[in-house]
C-alpha cells in the first residue's frame, strides 16, 4: 500500500479517535460522529478523494494482513487447500462494505475491477460489478440512495470505473454505507467528495458477524444491486456485520472450507449449501462441518438451511425428487446432531423460502429482488432466534 500523505494520516487518526466511540450509536441512528473537516489537495474538478483501504473494509473475516488481496474474502493460506474454484470466486467482493458520514451534496466515485465481465447474461452489471449506496434516515433506518452502474463512466477500460454516485442531495451530514461488487473483485476504491465537505470514515464495527457459507445464491445471484441479497439485507435488519461465503456452484460442505470457517468467530453459522450438493454428499459432509464448527466454537448458534425451491418445480418431478433426497438427508443429519448431544443447532426449512408463486426467481434457481427479500423474512425469525439466545 502506498504512503499515506500526511493531511490524510491527520484525518484518519483524529477520524479514528471519533469513530471508535460513537460507530455503534451511527448504526442504531441514536447520535452521529462529530465531523472533522480537512482540506487536503483537490483534483482539476475540486474533489478530495479517499482511499478505502485506509478506511477499513466491513465483511472480511480475516485481518488484512492475512490476506493475499485486501478485497478478498479468504485468506492468502487457503491458496492450495481450498479447490482452485473456490480460491477464484473468494476473490470476489461479495458482502464487502464500507462506511462514512459526510455533508457534501454529491459522492463520487472510482474503482477498478478485477475483470472485465461486468455483467452476467442473468444478472446486471449493476449486480454483478456496482458500488451501491446507503444512507441512514433520521429514524435509524438504512435506505437506498443510488447505484453506480458500471461501464457508465466512459473511461475506455472496462475495469476502471469512475463517475458520480450520486448529487443533489439535501443539506445535512448523514452517515453512508457503500455495499461493494457480488460477484467481481475489486483492485482499488476510492470515493470522491467537493473540496470544502466535511469527510469522515467509520470504522468497522467489532460486534461478532453473521456468517453466511452457500452456493450462487448466497453468492447474490441474482441481485440487482449488491445490498440486494438476503445476507446485505439481514445485515441492515439485524444491524449486524456480515460475511459473504457464498461461492457459485461450489458450496459444498467440504472439509477444507469447514476448517476455515472454524477458524472464525461469528454470532451464528449459517451452512446453506444444499442447493449445490446431492443426497449422497449431504450424508457424507453435513454431520462432519456441524461437528468440526462444534468442536471450534462450542456456544456458537448453527442453522441449518434446506434449499430453495426450483420455481419451476411443481411441472418437474426431477427438480420434486432433488428437493425430496437432499431436505431427507438434511433432516437425518440434523436430527442425529441433535440426538448426539449438539447444542445450539437450528433447522431452517427451504420450502417457503421463495414463496409458491413461482415469481421470486431469474431462471427457476436463482433469487430475483422479490426472492431475496422473501429469503430474508424467512431467514430473519430464525437469526434473531439464534441472535437472542
Amino acid at each position: 500500500m502506498a504512503p499515506v500523505p500526511q493531511s490524510r494520516r491527520q484525518f484518519l487518526t483524529l477520524s479514528a479517535a471519533v469513530s471508535a466511540a460513537s460507530v455503534a450509536g451511527i448504526a442504531r441512528g441514536s447520535s452521529s460522529p462529530a465531523a472533522v473537516k480537512v482540506e487536503p489537495e483537490a483534483d482539476k474538478d475540486g474533489l478530495i478523494w479517499y482511499d478505502v483501504a485506509d478506511w477499513g473494509i466491513e465483511g472480511r473475516g480475516w485481518p488484512a494482513e492475512d490476506m493475499e488481496r485486501f478485497y478478498a474474502r479468504l485468506p492468502a493460506k487457503a491458496n492450495g487447500i481450498v479447490r482452485a474454484p473456490v480460491w477464484s470466486l473468494s476473490q470476489d467482493s461479495a458482502g464487502m462494505l464500507t462506511r462514512f458520514q459526510t455533508d457534501a451534496d454529491a459522492i463520487h466515485v472510482r474503482y477498478t475491477l478485477r475483470s472485465d465481465r461486468l455483467a452476467m447474461a442473468h444478472m446486471p452489471a449493476t449486480g454483478v460489478s456496482g458500488i451501491d449506496l446507503y444512507a441512514l434516515d433520521p429514524e435509524g433506518q438504512w435506505r437506498w440512495v443510488s447505484v453506480f452502474r458500471p461501464g457508465s463512466g466512459q473511461t475506455g477500460d472496462a475495469k476502471l470505473n469512475a463517475g458520480k454516485l450520486v448529487d443533489g442531495l439535501d443539506p445535512g451530514s448523514r452517515a453512508y454505507t457503500a455495499y461493494l461488487p457480488l460477484y467481481n473483485g475489486i483492485e482499488k476504491l476510492e470515493f470522491g467528495f467537493p473540496k470544502g465537505a466535511e469527510v469522515q470514515p467509520i470504522l468497522p464495527r467489532t460486534e461478532k458477524p453473521i456468517l453466511f457459507y452457500g452456493t450462487s445464491i448466497t453468492h447474490g445471484a441474482c441481485a440487482s444491486r449488491p445490498g440486494m441479497c438476503h445476507p446485505a439485507i439481514l445485515g441492515r435488519r439485524l444491524d449486524r456485520p456480515v460475511i459473504n461465503l457464498g461461492f457459485s456452484g461450489n458450496g459444498k460442505m467440504e472439509p477444507e472450507v469447514g476448517a476455515l470457517l472454524a477458524e472464525l468467530d461469528p454470532a451464528v453459522y449459517v451452512i446453506d449449501c444444499l442447493p449445490n450438493m446431492v443426497e449422497d454428499e449431504i450424508r457424507e459432509r453435513a454431520e462432519p462441518l456441524v461437528r468440526k464448527l462444534r468442536e471450534a466454537r462450542q456456544d456458537t448458534p448453527i442453522v441449518l438451511v434446506e434449499d430453495r425451491t426450483y420455481g419451476y418445480a411443481w411441472v418437474k418431478e426431477s427438480a420434486r425428487k432433488r428437493h425430496e433426497t437432499s431436505r431427507s438427508a438434511l433432516i437425518r443429519a440434523y436430527d442425529n446432531l441433535i440426538a448426539s448431544g449438539v447444542k445450539n443447532l437450528l433447522y431452517l426449512p427451504g420450502a417457503d423460502l421463495l414463496g409458491q408463486d413461482g415469481e421470486a426467481t431469474t431462471d427457476g434457481s436463482h433469487p430475483n429482488d422479490l426472492g431475496f427479500m422473501r429469503q430474508a423474512d424467512a431467514f430473519e425469525p430464525v437469526l434473531r432466534e439464534a441472535l437472542e439466545g
